[in-house]
């Protein structure tokens, strides 16, 4: 089977800095929702991604994907439940934040420390309209805040506090792999 690799988006389009269209009840379940899905998936595997949301391949629909393979791009990184999220809401359960390193792959060559909540819930619906309903920390909570920060017009880099913290990969981190998440 042909995969479905789609071109990145990458910081300074429009669509990335919007608020995505909620995945409207009748588009569950359908061929069209589930094109997009592989094209996610591809993309996601093509590009070693811990996640991708669709905005990232030039779709403005509330529909991310993360987790379910180890991304050679986060070696260290528990392994994150396979998850389609769609219309995504995220609410902290606690106070407690972390900071870590997160790239993008819609911000290429660049690595930030990002604060994130260490707890989160997050609810949604898979691809057939079903309901989601987890909790998270560590790894898993990241990921889930970063790919939603997509859906909602936010890129890693709004969320950066200490910008001596930021630059280039090969700069920060000359002859090695960055930290990971």
């Amino acid at each position: 089977m042909k995969l479905a690799v789609r071109d990145i988006v990458l910081m300074g389009n429009p669509i990335l800095l919007r608020t995505a269209d909620l995945i409207r009840p009748e588009e569950f379940g359908t061929p069209a929702l589930a094109a997009l899905i592989k094209d996610l998936q591809d993309t996601m595997v093509a590009m070693s991604g811990a996640g991708i949301a669709a905005p990232q391949i030039g779709v403005s629909k509330q529909i991310t994907i993360f987790g379910g393979f180890k991304s050679p791009r986060y070696p260290d990184a528990e392994a994150v439940p396979y998850t389609i999220l769609c219309n995504p809401v995220l609410t902290p359960l606690s106070d407690e934040m972390a900071d870590d390193w997160e790239g993008c792959l819609s911000v290429p060559g660049l690595r930030g420390v990002v604060p994130r909540y260490e707890h989160l819930r997050y609810q949604g619906m898979d691809e057939n309209g079903q309901p989601i309903d987890r909790q998270a920390s560590g790894f898993h909570a990241r990921v889930a805040q970063h790919e939603c920060d997509h859906l909602f017009g936010k890129l890693y880099p709004m969320r950066i506090t200490d910008m001596s913290k930021f630059g280039f990969t090969e700069v920060l981190f000359p002859n090695q792999l960055p930290p990971e998440d």
